[in-house]
């Protein structure tokens, strides 16, 4: 028993001894103990929390789509003015006025449910304005002392008309503040945005949609009330989702649409594309619904450790605010992108499935419902919102119509009015007077008392007499809305049209249909919005394209090792195309019209997963694999289908740096065992013996002193001709015997000896099979010509570069006569008067094109047989020749 000595209660005890009040005695009082059985009272308690959780937690009203938090995080900032024209306020002060006044429960609670209000990728139509960090799909918010929040515009339509008595209210948890039962929502939330929640054996997990297809659905049901699923269908063909993606084949949406319960698969919206020259990555744009980037990369590294995954070198994730989502997957070289792309959606997040479980709440009891009853019940709301609103509207309008006719009524004799309140005793007998006199009731009576003078005017009298006439029209309508049905359809619908317009945002998910032969094409008839420009890229991700790759091992990934060539341009460009464009190529006529990057400078076989090499300007040999170049047409022009531009392959290596102003000047095989003769601007040339690294991606192949650079280089046996020509016109050839071959490290030798201030314009290797000229004229007149020619085009130095067409000759390369190593070699052409160097020169086997820089050809002048003379003029500049 507890000592009561010394203390407030043991004084208070005594007094009322003192006082002969009975003292309090714990051992007098007699326990009251009800037994109970236990299963009865689990029974009960059971019941009762699992209709609380249910009912005042987790599961939405089918009405406005909101579960007993959310309604009132809603109503209560409706109720501080935070709407989108104003400012906003810290969310913790958001929350606790909720908390307060509405939901007595945890801080916590009720912001996660403000914060899932407002993050657009959760909410197809957000309801919250979220100033601040409200999180991501791989991190949560800010606490809600860093953030801030105001209603979205959404909300308007959630909270539309709530004081006109359009919905029913209640005692809040302790009766002193009313709360709505359910809101107006003149937009359909639930469709719209979805719901999620886990009560006591049961659960919802509704999807969203795309507001303006709900609401043409639901217009649809009320013209047409015996409207089946294919009809609602056309209007509602699908979820949209929040953050895009592509949802692949509707037969789950449709069971989910009909039953209240399906599944469907949504896709990642990706396409392939080069993220370097040489480097090809799967890009992913649109994830599916609730996956974030930081999930997907680790799935996929854990795939990769697993070797489950194969072909990926690398994933990196480069979403942000302003450009959205971006993860960015690398592709291993000789690697299929559409295989490996099978393989991640079969392993990652990449593809997930959304179960649909349509369960809300109506009337107060849960049920599964399809888009049917879905629609039925927001449609029936709506009709209630809207014929409660104008009952009130009416009745509000009548109070006034009374209040306006007393008080003209009044006004007639407005003089008698005065005096019969200032001879009256008091208010109350002045008020009796008034209802006697002017035959007023009550209402109007204490109406006109309340009144001041300034309202007794003749300007007074105009107006009320207008508001009068206002207020009978009012009356009419809102009477007319009332009496008829299809009145107030009319007002319900140009309302819900009032929605879209202002809330409505084009579809962002692609939908896809399956045929009987199991292919994915876009579903007919459906609005794609958005999502029309994202059809083609989709293309790319459909089922199929790589799927029997998918399920066999990981060596069905790799491109197959097939045949084919690679063409390098006179302007840069590179790509690889059929082996019979080899033959094509040397088999092309000299009079056919050309493309700017038909000049083919260097055209080789070669197999897709093999390498081949890039030979550039500083002495450089870059390897490259050819699988990662573009596969062309063989008749296919360079420039109108694609092909790279090869100098941006020259950075992409570890072994070396590329310097500035670094080109490439040709193509090689690497399987090639002869000798590369290689020729500088300054007149060294060398043989490589292709002495190479085999753990290097590139390598020199040249040492070349300062200032000096490649001309060109190509394969060379003993018995080939080496070929130079100076900008002053002297032309040098000699046998390939001449050089011997070096290691890479070397730096050459004295090719051709040069006059001060010249370099070297060309360098070629010829055949030694194609050297010789013949000349053939055929008995149809046509003239067979073959061989090796030297292509000189003269002009002025000081002439802009393409401004001056020149003077051009064409000359056989065996009228020039074979001089030593080391030697200044002979003129190839003479100088006019104003010309001193050669703008073009050009040593190849017949025949020979050339073409401006946009791409037309140049006539070129007939074959000249005198070394030693001058040329043509030109119709037009020379850039490129091959």
């Amino acid at each position: 028993m507890p000592d009561y000595r010394n203390t407030g209660e043991h004084n208070r005890m005594a007094s009322r001894h003192k006082s002969n009040t009975p003292a309090f005695d714990p051992r007098t009082v007699k326990e009251h103990i009800v037994e109970t059985p236990l299963n009865d009272e689990m029974s009960k308690s059971f019941l009762e929390y699992a209709y609380s959780v249910i009912y005042a937690r987790a599961l939405p009203d089918a009405r406005d789509g909101l579960k007993p938090v959310q309604r009132r995080i809603i109503y209560q900032m409706g109720q501080m003015n935070l709407t989108p024209d104003r400012s906003y306020m810290k969310s913790a002060r958001v929350v606790g006025e909720v908390m307060g006044k509405l939901h007595p429960h945890g801080d916590s609670a009720i912001y996660e449910a403000m914060v899932r209000l407002a993050q657009p990728f959760a909410m197809r139509l957000p309801l919250v304005d979220g100033h601040g960090n409200f999180g991501s799909l791989d991190d949560g918010p800010a606490a809600s002392r860093y953030t801030e929040a105001r209603l979205a515009p959404g909300s308007l339509g959630m909270n539309a008309n709530i004081s006109e008595e359009t919905v029913d209210f209640a005692p809040n948890y302790d009766n002193k503040l009313q709360e709505p039962q359910v809101l107006p929502a003149s937009i359909p939330n639930l469709l719209v945005n979805g719901a999620s929640g886990i009560a006591v054996g049961m659960a919802t997990n509704m999807i969203t949609h795309n507001l303006g297809e709900v609401v043409e659905a639901a217009k649809y049901v009320m013209d047409h009330p015996a409207a089946d699923l294919d009809d609602l269908m056309r209007f509602v063909p699908g979820p949209d989702l929040p953050n895009g993606g592509i949802i692949i084949g509707r037969e789950g949406i449709r069971k989910a649409y009909e039953s209240g319960r399906g599944a469907f698969v949504t896709r990642s919206a990706t396409h392939i594309e080069n993220v370097t020259a040489r480097k090809k990555a799967i890009v992913v744009t649109e994830l599916p619904f609730m996956v974030g980037p930081e999930r997907v990369l680790e799935r996929i590294s854990e795939g990769v450790k697993n070797r489950k995954l194969e072909g990926i070198s690398g994933a990196i994730d480069l979403t942000d605010r302003h450009n959205g989502t971006r993860l960015v997957i690398e592709i291993k070289t000789g690697f299929d992108p559409n295989a490996v792309l099978a393989h991640l959606f079969k392993h990652t997040p990449l593809e997930e499935s959304f179960t649909i479980n349509n369960v809300a709440l109506v009337n107060g009891r849960p049920r599964t419902m399809g888009l049917r009853e879905l629609l039925d019940v927001w449609i029936a709301h709506r009709r209630s919102v809207v014929k409660r609103r104008s009952q009130y509207r009416k009745r509000k309008a009548l109070e006034r119509l009374h209040l306006v006719e007393g008080l003209l009524m009044a006004l007639i004799d407005i003089d008698e009015v005065i005096e019969v309140i200032r001879s009256s005793d008091d208010a109350d007998a002045a008020k009796q007077r008034l209802m006697a006199v002017f035959d007023l009731d009550e209402i109007q009576s204490q109406y006109i008392l309340d009144l001041r003078l300034r309202r007794l005017t003749r300007m007074s009298r105009i107006e009320l007499e207008s508001e009068r006439d206002d207020l009978a029209r009012t009356i009419a309508e809102l009477e007319r809305i009332l009496s008829s049905s299809t009145e107030l359809d009319r007002v319900v619908v140009g309302e819900m049209d009032e929605a879209v317009a202002q809330w409505n945002t084009p579809r962002r998910t692609v939908l896809l249909d399956e045929d009987p032969s199991g292919a994915f094409s876009p579903v007919d008839g459906a609005s794609q919005g958005d999502a029309s420009s994202k059809l083609s890229a989709v293309k790319a991700s459909l089922p199929g394209i790589g799927s029997q790759a998918a399920g066999k091992g990981g060596s069905a990934l790799q491109i197959e090792d097939e045949p084919c060539a690679i063409m390098m341009s006179a302007s840069g460009l590179i790509a690889r195309t059929s082996p019979s464009a080899v033959d094509a190529w040397e088999s092309r006529s000299s009079v056919e019209r050309r493309m700017q990057d038909d000049q083919i400078i260097s055209i080789f076989p070669t197999t897709t997963r093999s390498t081949y090499g890039l030979v550039t300007s500083a002495g450089r040999l870059v390897q490259a694999h050819t699988a990662d170049l573009p596969a062309l047409p063989s008749t296919a022009s360079l420039s109108v289908s694609g092909g790279v531009n090869a100098d941006e392959l020259l950075a992409l290596t570890e072994s070396t740096e590329s310097t500035p102003g670094e080109r490439a000047v040709t193509a090689i095989p690497l399987d090639d065992t002869r000798s590369l003769a290689i020729g500088t601007s300054a007149g060294i040339v060398k043989r490589w013996n292709r002495e190479s690294p085999s753990t290097m991606d590139s390598w020199t192949i040249i040492d070349l002193k300062p200032k000096d650079a490649v001309v060109f280089a190509a394969a060379a046996n003993d018995d080939d001709r080496l070929v130079f020509i100076s900008s002053d016109s002297s032309l040098l050839t000699f046998d390939a015997a001449n050089v011997r071959p070096q290691g890479r490290n070397a730096g050459g030798m004295t090719g051709m000896r040069l006059s001060d201030g010249s370099h070297v314009a060309c360098f070629a290797v010829i055949p030694s099979g194609k050297i010789a000229w013949t000349y053939e004229e055929g008995d149809n007149g046509l003239s067979s010509q073959s061989g090796a020619v030297v292509l000189t085009v003269a002009g002025d130095s000081e002439a802009l570069p393409g401004t001056e067409n020149g003077s051009a000759k064409l000359t056989p390369l065996e009228m020039y006569p074979v001089k030593g190593r080391g030697t200044g070699g002979v003129r190839s052409q003479r100088f006019l008067k104003g010309q001193d160097v050669l703008l073009t020169a050009w040593v190849g086997t017949w025949p020979l094109h050339a073409s401006t820089a946009s791409g037309s050809a140049v006539e070129l002048p007939q074959i000249d047989m005198r070394r030693d003379a001058s040329g043509q003029d030109l119709a037009a500049p020379i850039a490129f020749v091959a």
